[in-house]
């Protein structure tokens, strides 16, 4: 298959610019458009054999449901049987945002697109380039991130062209992604909200509108199944072995160990905030050395970009400087633990502790 690329221009109309996509959606075939969160993978949400091309092109698990997408608030009406008091709160507060609601199907949902349940994930965004293009093929999108399974999001068209050309119909290159971390997913279905996935509306944002909410035991307990089916399978994960660093003194945990592992003759890929990265040797041949920037939003929108930019320097170790799981770290960390497979170590007073999963070779001696 011939994939299409389409560069966006800014100083042109949008809406003939993305005619051809849409036309290829209304056709029955795969596009890839970006979004304020990350680039996804649309498809007709309700035609069933486009969906199954999603599957196929990411290689995605049948059980993962989809997100349908919708180009305008009143649009979630025809695809649920009924909304709670809850979504409708929700949605007046959050929507158009990176916010996917967990809400009753209706009849007009094929089952591939909810993967049996009974409950359909739908989501409103922000991206003009989204809204538009949803509203030109004339029908809910559904849309995974746009690339294959396993392997981190797609924040830029690049990225997704390294996955997907020769696999889709066509790619919007729409510029990078804003925020750079998926939508926060929320069951609305029972007496309070749940946060299946954390993202860019935070549980502190959530609170203050509906007082309560809570967290997916499976978000807190690596060893709970998390509600959302999805977020059972290992995800945004780079080749190499990444480890985790977590705890108070996690920066120089990570330059410790980093400094061990270009000893023992590996090249090292270190993703780490500005104020661990100023503490590294810049000039350094086996140091692929990624800059999460200086807040909780720089290191979500570098978090994907930095980890494909280490497949592309084939680095051998991958470690990671854990944040506090407040606001947008909860999302970060949430990423970046399933980016590690959960092999998370917990530095403090110049030993490392095992948390989960599994050490590398270069730290055995400094465990506690």
């Amino acid at each position: 298959m011939v994939t299409k690329y389409w560069k966006l221009k800014n100083d042109e109309p949008l809406e003939p610019q993305l005619e051809q996509a849409a036309q290829l959606l209304r056709e029955g075939e795969v596009v890839a458009f970006p979004t304020e969160t990350v680039y996804g993978l649309g498809a007709d949400g309700l035609n069933g054999d486009a969906c199954r091309k999603i599957y196929a092109a990411k290689g995605r698990p049948a059980d993962n449901p989809l997100i349908l997408h919708i180009s305008e608030m009143e649009e979630i009406e025809p695809l649920t049987s009924g909304l709670s008091p809850m979504a409708k709160k929700l949605m007046a507060a959050f929507w158009p945002g990176p916010m996917t609601l967990i809400v009753p199907k209706s009849s007009i949902i094929p089952e591939v697109v909810t993967a049996g349940q009974e409950t359909v994930a739908v989501r409103f965004p922000s991206n003009q380039v989204a809204r538009k293009l949803i509203h030109l093929a004339g029908r809910p999108i559904a849309a995974p991130s746009a690339n294959k399974s396993g392997k981190p999001s797609p924040t830029n068209a690049r990225d997704v062209l390294q996955d997907m050309d020769g696999v889709i119909g066509g790619v919007l290159d729409g510029g990078s992604c804003d925020i750079g971390v998926e939508s926060t997913i929320i069951d609305t279905t029972g007496p309070v909200p749940v946060i299946l996935r954390p993202g860019g509306i935070t549980e502190e944002m959530i609170q203050e509108v509906m007082g309560d909410v809570k967290l997916d035991p499976g978000l807190v307990r690596p060893d709970q199944k998390p509600k959302a089916p999805g977020m059972k399978y290992r995800h945004y994960a780079p080749k190499a072995p990444m480890y985790l660093i977590e705890g108070p003194e996690a920066g120089l945990g990570v330059i410790r160990a980093a400094i061990l592992a270009e000893a023992g003759g590996l090249k090292v890929g270190v993703l780490a905030l500005d104020e661990t990265i100023k503490h590294l040797p810049r000039v350094h041949p086996n140091l692929v050395i990624c800059d999460g920037g200086h807040d909780l939003a720089s290191l979500a929108e570098n978090l994907y970009t930095e980890l494909r930019e280490f497949d592309r320097q084939q680095v051998d170790v991958i470690l990671g400087e854990g944040v506090a799981t407040h606001d947008l770290g909860l999302a970060i960390m949430n990423r970046m633990r399933k980016s590690a497979g959960h092999n998370i170590l917990v530095y403090e007073n110049g030993l490392y502790r095992l948390q989960s999963g599994q050490a590398p070779e270069f730290l055995q001696a400094m465990l506690e």
